[in-house]
């Protein structure tokens, strides 16, 4: 038996879609969350729109990983 098992991904479209959007939204909103610190040192207005954008994005990115690991493919 194997220390990790190889995940060869799903077959299930709209599985692998959620799975896809999932890590859009995380490391977009994480690069957002970055952005809105260089924006803010630049120009002050734009910044918080970023920071809570990018936050939205990350949560809702969260909340995707913990439901994608209650579906199970069929």
């Amino acid at each position: 038996m194997a220390f990790f098992k190889k995940y060869n991904g799903t077959t299930n479209v709209r599985l692998l879609r959620m799975e896809r959007w999932t890590w859009v939204l995380i490391y977009g909103g994480l690069m957002s969350i970055v952005l809105s610190t260089f924006v803010d040192k630049i120009q002050g207005q734009g910044a918080p729109a970023f920071l809570l954008g990018g936050a939205l994005a990350v949560v809702a990115g969260v909340v995707m990983v913990v439901l994608r690991s209650r579906l199970h493919e069929e």
